[in-house]
């Protein structure tokens, strides 16, 4: 089984909206992944997702149940993670001190965006109600090429072509 955890600043919009995006990419093409989320700073630890983040994931059929937590230093072992995918460039610099230095593992998300995407996964919280459904797109533009990359194989070989 591989294990992923999506990190953004306080785990109550971007990372638990991860965690559930890739949860049902996994089930639905039956990947066995386990995923997580976590924050950077401990600000909201305890608490549910952000009641706007979930309105819009409740929209597109995901449902957010995590409880915010802040990232440690052993989540950031590859044995514990394959992925660890954070969302902005901040968090990720911030995610490569607290792991005492560059990892192959810590990657932003981004990564697995084309060019056509922003380099940082957009925090919504201060913004409007569409910033909620552009970390939506993004995330389900980037989680399907994460589960290809993590099992290795052409998993939607089909599911896409045109007819």
């Amino acid at each position: 089984m591989k294990r992923v955890l999506f990190v953004c600043m306080g785990n109550i919009c971007r990372s638990p909206a991860g965690e559930s995006v890739m949860q049902r990419f996994a089930e639905e093409f039956g990947v066995d992944v386990d995923v997580d989320s976590a924050g950077t700073h401990g600000y909201h630890a305890g608490e549910s997702p952000d009641q706007r983040m979930s309105e819009a994931a409740e929209a597109r059929g995901y449902e957010l149940n995590s409880v915010a937590r802040k990232v440690t230093k052993s989540d950031l072992e590859p044995e514990k993670f394959d992925l660890v995918l954070a969302m902005d460039a901040e968090n990720h610099a911030i995610l490569v001190e607290l792991a005492g230095g560059l990892r192959n593992h810590i990657r932003m998300f981004s990564d697995y965006l084309d060019d056509n995407w922003p380099s940082d996964v957009p925090d919504p919280y201060y913004g409007e109600e569409e910033g909620f459904d552009q970390v939506l797109d993004m995330l389900e533009e980037g989680c399907p090429v994460i589960l290809e990359t993590l099992v290795g194989g052409e998993i939607f070989d089909g599911e896409f072509d045109d007819e």
